[in-house]
């Protein structure tokens, strides 16, 4: 089983970090794993400082209350819009007839801000990319290579302990716990609960 290699998922963290010291109500990252594993059309498949703000639009929207995508998370509305542009992200003028306004960029000012954090994020991205191009053994082929699909596999609800749920690639949580930053308690998919108790 692999993992998230140390150098990346400390590169990710602080990167998250670095996001919510300008925008304090965005939640903890719970695992460096929910953002590498996950694949989606919607929000673009590879990894970067501008996917990282991406989610972290869709972390204010969670911790708002804010419904910012319909169609299974895949449209994206302008209440996604209205939080993207306050966390320094551009858009297209008209709405993507299947994303919405999910393909959004950084701004100059933004890219200045987060400039140091980027350029760290970046060359951790590209250590772990040549480390898996080198030993297979160790490549991430993320959930549309596992599934044989372009849509990133299906997402189901795991719940911690204390009720909250995530939704997540079932395969993603075989790689490593997702842990709760409620209550410290690892997120689960209930069928999957309820099938091992047999």
């Amino acid at each position: 089983m692999s993992t998230t290699p140390p150098v990346l998922a400390a590169e990710l963290a602080g990167a998250w970090a670095e996001i919510q010291r300008y925008h304090p109500e965005l939640p903890d990252l719970a695992a460096p794993e929910s953002l590498i594993g996950e694949s989606s059309s919607a929000c673009g498949a590879e990894l970067s400082f501008e996917r990282l703000l991406h989610e972290a639009v869709h972390g204010i929207a969670a911790a708002r209350g804010v419904r910012d995508t319909s169609r299974a998370g895949r449209y994206h509305n302008r209440r996604f819009l209205t939080i993207a542009e306050e966390l320094g992200l551009d858009h297209p003028d008209e709405p993507h007839p299947s994303s919405g306004f999910s393909l959004v960029t950084l701004r100059s000012e933004t890219r200045r801000r987060y400039r140091p954090t980027m350029e760290r994020l970046n060359r951790a991205l590209k250590a772990h990319s040549v480390a898996t191009e080198r030993d297979s053994s160790v490549s991430f082929r993320g959930p549309a290579g596992r599934h044989g699909s372009s849509g990133g596999g299906v997402r189901v609800k795991a719940v911690c302990d204390c009720g909250r749920n995530v939704r997540v690639v079932p395969s993603v949580l075989e790689q490593a716990p997702i842990v709760c930053g409620g209550c410290g308690k690892p997120f689960q998919i209930p069928e999957v609960v309820g099938a091992g108790a047999r």
